[in-house]
């Protein structure tokens, strides 16, 4: 009787299972959704190398990038551009809203490009830190990148370039010379930069066949939001600014202050950003931890060599973290200025000192404010008679009724035992001349 019931329960688990099989082999196809939103920057492109990692080990059938973003740093948009090339898997670009700068850019690094209604692509020419366009050679490479990528995907260049630069002029269009191009939904499909209008996304997966597949959306950790924060071009020197200024105002409090933590806190917040993002290695932080090693090293064997060393190990690992040789730079630049400045005026205004120069520079003052006196001035002694106990060649010992003075003479030598006036009084300095004759009458 056991086993019939034993054979009953493995047949019924066996029958499940094979009413489940069907249903398993028909949803077995994975598209990841990638948002691709606000500034395009390191942070980005480390968030979406995990995404497409992610989507590459699911076996995805395909990925969306759904983007909405005004644009951002070029050094990045490169980056995220290699990083969608390299992917094997059907890369789709939904521009949700804007796609606006390094976001067209990026969209045309897609095999198809899917557009909003209101969604707008172009406006992609590059700009400096100070609002203005960029030097002939970083827009030529620009340029030539743009151009890259819509030969690329088999799209007309010369749309791209009208993005990317104003002297380009699309008359069809009604883009005047001086005008970058930004082409909205209906002009995108109209010039080839668009493979269809859709609303929502639910609308782009059932045209594309996939309205039973399995959507995995990737969504940013907290640690890469924070990161993405941290790694900004904008922040970056802030970060570094603080940590430069808490760390030198240290030097002004003795022990470990709050200056200090905080500055301290600045670096690590700028490290961890860059290690999140994928930028920096363990080699810098163990740089790091070296520099400061030969900082402690500098109080304990003084001679310059250990805190030189140490300095130039922490500015090695900042660079080294940062990705970018020149934009870390300009960083650490900017960050040595203001920590200067911040100096300039603390020791200015507050009129503090470096404590870190206390091992080395004698600070205590014997002045009358602390209780002390180097001599006493005597002005009283001056035209009195004194007797001469020592030779004065030209310094020697006189006497002043039962007081021994310390004297020296007008000009020539004066012997023991001779009388003499004493005419000037200068502190400790006492002067003497040898009384003539007529005088001594």
């Amino acid at each position: 009787m056991s086993r019939v019931k034993v054979y009953l329960g493995f047949g019924l688990l066996l029958l499940s299972f094979l009413l489940m099989l069907p249903a398993i082999q028909a949803d077995t196809s994975t598209v990841y959704v990638i948002p691709i939103e606000d500034e395009v920057e390191r942070g980005l492109q480390a968030f979406i190398e995990r995404g497409i990692e992610e989507a590459e080990e699911a076996g995805a059938e395909a990925i969306i990038f759904e983007i909405d973003t005004p644009g951002g740093f070029v050094d990045a948009a490169d980056g995220i551009a290699r990083s969608l090339n390299k992917t094997q898997l059907e890369k789709l670009a939904f521009i949700n809203q804007d796609a606006l700068s390094a976001g067209a850019f990026l969209a045309l690094h897609n095999d198809e490009i899917y557009m909003h209604p209101n969604g707008r692509m172009g406006a992609a020419q590059v700009i400096d830190q100070t609002g203005n366009a960029a030097a002939d050679k970083a827009n030529s490479a620009w340029l030539a990148s743009m151009r890259s990528a819509a030969q690329t995907a088999g799209r007309d260049p010369d749309f791209a370039l009208a993005m990317a630069d104003a002297s380009a002029a699309i008359p069809e269009l009604g883009v005047a010379e001086g005008k970058l191009l930004t082409l909205g939904a209906s002009e995108a499909l109209d010039v080839g930069y668009s493979e269809g209008t859709v609303s929502t996304l639910a609308e782009l997966l059932a045209l594309k066949g996939f309205e039973d597949a399995t959507v995995v959306t990737i969504d940013e950790t907290f640690s890469e939001s924070l990161a993405r924060f941290l790694t900004n071009p904008i922040v970056v020197p802030i970060l570094l600014s603080f940590a430069g200024l808490g760390l030198l105002l240290e030097l002004f409090t003795p022990g470990v202050g709050i200056p200090g933590l905080v500055g301290l806190t600045f670096l690590l917040l700028f490290f961890y950003g860059h290690l999140v993002a994928g930028l920096a290695g363990y080699e810098s932080i163990i740089l790091l931890v070296i520099g400061f090693g030969l900082l402690v090293a500098e109080f304990i064997i003084p001679g310059g060599v250990a805190g030189f060393l140490g300095i130039a190990a922490i500015l090695g690992s900042i660079l080294l973290a940062g990705g970018d040789l020149k934009s870390t730079a300009i960083a650490v630049l900017i960050a040595m200025i203001v920590a200067t400045v911040g100096m300039v005026i603390v020791v200015k205004f507050f009129g503090k000192r470096l404590d870190l120069f206390k091992r080395i520079i004698l600070t205590d003052a014997t002045d009358t404010e602390h209780g002390y006196v180097s001599t006493t001035n005597r002005p009283e002694l001056v035209g009195k008679i004194a007797l001469t106990v020592t030779a004065l060649r030209p310094s020697g010992t006189i006497k002043l009724d039962d007081e021994r003075i310390d004297a020296v003479s007008e000009g020539r030598f004066i012997d023991g035992g001779k009388d003499v006036k004493i005419i000037k009084v200068e502190g400790s300095r006492i002067v003497v001349r040898e009384l003539e004759k007529q005088e001594e009458e």
